[in-house]
């Protein structure tokens, strides 16, 4: 067991111990932290669908919409399908989808004018919901404007961190990859390992930077391999597996970079737990070049790795 040492510095993760944690960044780049006894207003719906994924989205908006003008079709209905004039209603479904599709034309404010309301009820009732049909309007749009032209850093990482021979000894090594086309310039990486030390006799998570091999890349159109050497230096000198899992150990990625398309700096993060360590191996190539001359990168062969040669 190294020396403990004095935790020498908190990247916003807190010192302070109070049970094991699965993982503190989740596969998907977010961070492990369930939120309670929040208030209602900071609920955050407009960044609940912002963070949406695309399917999600597209199947909740709709839902929305279908409910929103449902409920406004049986207040029509509730006021008297006689008040609104024009509307066909011989049978029970001819009545219903009356009611539907004028509350589809007074929400959207299409308005066809074969349908008008014929009361001072279902008049006040179309005009509250012409307003919330030009509200909500307004507000899917942000969404989706916001949802295109938010900057994001699309970085896949290898599934697994390798202990692979590096010079004369080893090193901690894994990948990172540009899923999109575009350019990343200025990529700063930093790494940090989080375990659970006794300190002062009080059980508590210590940060360790772990310097790296080169921390930053002007470019990154292919994959770059991140390798911190294990030296005497290195905080997992002489360590084994069994160990750092006793000790809760988890690598801590975050990476920033310049987005060049939308020219502002984007962030990503990503952890490896004990269980993602993968000793004695290497990775292979996940890229190569056709007839052409092109570099062909294959992202599927991101995780690649073998058993390294014993030394």
């Amino acid at each position: 067991m190294p020396e403990v040492q004095k935790p020498s510095f908190d990247p916003g993760l807190t010192q302070t111990f109070t049970g094991r944690i699965s993982r503190t960044i989740n596969s998907d780049g977010s961070f492990s932290v369930r939120r309670v006894g929040g208030r209602l207003k900071d609920a955050g719906y407009f960044l609940y669908f912002m963070n949406l994924s695309w399917p999600s989205f597209l199947v909740q908006v709709p839902l929305i919409y279908i409910g929103v003008i449902t409920v406004f079709a049986g207040l029509y209905l509730v006021a008297g399908i006689e008040h609104l004039q024009g509307a066909p209603a011989a049978t029970q479904f001819q009545a219903l989808s009356s009611a539907f599709f004028f509350s589809v034309q007074t929400f959207t404010t299409v308005g066809y004018g074969h349908i008008s309301p014929a009361s001072l009820l279902t008049s006040s009732i179309a005009a509250a919901e012409a307003m919330c049909g030009i509200l909500s309007l307004a507000v899917a749009t942000g969404l989706i404007y916001g949802r295109f032209s938010r900057p994001t850093a699309h970085l896949v990482f290898s599934q697994n961190a390798i202990i692979a021979p590096f010079q004369a000894g080893r090193a901690l090594m894994f990948r990172v990859a540009n899923r999109r086309p575009n350019v990343l310039r200025e990529i700063q990486v930093k790494l940090i390992l989080m375990t659970v030390d006794p300190i002062d006799g009080v059980m508590k998570r210590r940060f360790l930077q772990l310097p790296l091999e080169r921390d930053s890349l002007d470019v990154l159109p292919l994959t770059w391999t991140l390798v911190h050497p294990i030296d005497e230096k290195s905080p997992l000198h002489n360590r084994i597996l069994e160990q750092l899992d006793a000790e809760q150990a988890e690598l801590l990625v975050l990476v920033k970079a310049f987005d060049d398309t939308f020219s502002q700096t984007v962030h990503a993060q990503i952890s490896y737990t004990t269980a993602e360590l993968v000793w004695n191996a290497r990775f292979t190539p996940a890229f190569s070049v056709n007839p052409l001359g092109e570099f062909v990168l294959d992202l599927a062969r991101l995780n690649d790795y073998e058993a390294a040669p014993q030394s």
